[in-house]
């Protein structure tokens, strides 16, 4: 039976963070499915198109492991998407006690609602500061984001307002 998993996220931008997640997830994982979701609790930054595009170009410019495929989902739960594909896990970066307190009641409701457990992966410590909110404050006040994200999106963000 291969093991299917599903890394969530708004990616809004992708940082160097949430690739090592997803390369550590990728070595535990038959196929990993790293979604771009659409969280109607944030403003968005780039649109979802964008997103998949600069995760996808990350992807192949860090040499992550073939198993990984990006795709969006923007209606209906996201067990839903993880039932669609097979996925039985959910992979969850958490950087702080504050990630914990508000992932922790989504993997319960989650794990009701269609048996989908969350798994929480530590971030290397070289990035547990790091937040796609704080590179785009930093990115929209003029300073430089190169060390917290992929090289693609720090050349994007410089040629894109922000």
């Amino acid at each position: 039976m291969r093991r299917i998993a599903v890394v969530p996220g708004s990616f809004d931008p992708v940082t160097l963070g949430h690739l090592d997640v997803i390369e550590r997830a990728a070595g535990l994982f038959d196929e990993l499915h790293v979604l771009v979701v659409h969280n109607p609790g944030k403003t968005a930054l780039l649109p979802i198109g964008r997103r998949v595009e600069l995760l996808q170009q990350s992807i192949r410019d860090a040499g992550l492991p073939g198993n990984i495929q990006v795709a969006s989902w923007s209606m209906g739960l996201l067990v839903d998407y993880c039932l669609e594909v097979g996925a039985s896990v959910l992979i969850k970066g958490i950087r702080s006690q504050v990630d914990v307190a508000y992932e922790t009641p989504m993997a319960i409701v989650n794990r009701n609602l269609a048996a989908v457990e969350t798994v929480f992966l530590l971030p290397d410590p070289a990035h547990a500061h790091v937040s796609s909110s704080l590179v785009r404050q930093v990115a929209a006040l003029g300073g430089d984001i190169a060390p917290y994200v992929p090289t693609a999106v720090a050349e994007f963000l410089q040629k894109a307002p922000v």
